[in-house]
């Protein structure tokens, strides 16, 4: 429980603020090539995991990042995955120019405008962000497979799986007792945050 915390809580806020800037960019900046490089992003969410798994493997091997969490962290530093920075963006589009406008009358430069202004009217959208990738990385099994190679650092998708032996006969007593302490994390938090969380998918800006 403590490795998988290691891994998916650097995880999951490295992911937050990076979708964060990326939607802040595309959402209230006009730059040169904005239209590819946001086509760009689009097209790699119809990327099989499967076709990037080796060179993925390849790059990580070269980079010396086996074996570490560091796989996953640091890809969603740079804002990695293009789901979460296509939901961002849109939610962003959704909020009024206006109060970007007043905050830059005020004095407010692009950033200050981005965390005193944008940041707190995106929570419930941050909120749809933290479950999904909470969710998704606390229960992956492949990558933590492919990645990490010691038992001393494996998450509880891959214990569990240790749990099981095909060579022997399995205690499901046991088997199901520490099924039931790994998924009870991620429904704790989907019913504490289930308000905010179906407030960031039906929604796509402010109300009203």
């Amino acid at each position: 429980m403590l490795n998988t915390c290691k891994m998916v809580i650097p995880t999951v806020l490295a992911t937050m603020f990076s979708s964060t800037i990326v939607a802040y960019g595309f959402a209230r900046f006009d730059f040169k090539g904005k239209s590819f490089l946001f086509a760009l992003m689009i097209s790699t969410m119809m990327l099989p995991n499967a076709v990037l798994i080796i060179p993925r493997y390849l790059l990580f091997r070269n980079f010396g990042w086996l074996d570490s969490y560091k796989p996953f962290i640091i890809p969603q530093i740079l804002a990695f995955t293009a789901f979460f920075n296509y939901m961002m963006i849109q939610f962003i589009r959704g909020i009024p120019r206006e109060l970007d406008e007043s905050a830059k009358i005020d004095g407010l430069g692009s950033f200050r405008t981005l965390f005193l202004i944008i940041l707190p009217l995106c929570k419930s959208a941050l909120f749809s962000v933290f479950i999904f990738q909470f969710m998704w990385t606390w229960n992956d099994f492949f990558n933590p497979l492919i990645y990490i190679n010691s038992i001393a650092k494996y998450p509880v998708s891959l214990a569990l799986r240790m749990s099981i032996d095909a060579q022997s006969a399995i205690e499901w007593n046991k088997v199901l007792a520490m099924s039931f302490v790994s998924i009870s994390p991620i429904v704790f938090l989907f019913f504490s945050a289930q308000k905010y969380f179906v407030e960031g998918i039906a929604t796509t800006g402010l109300k009203g």
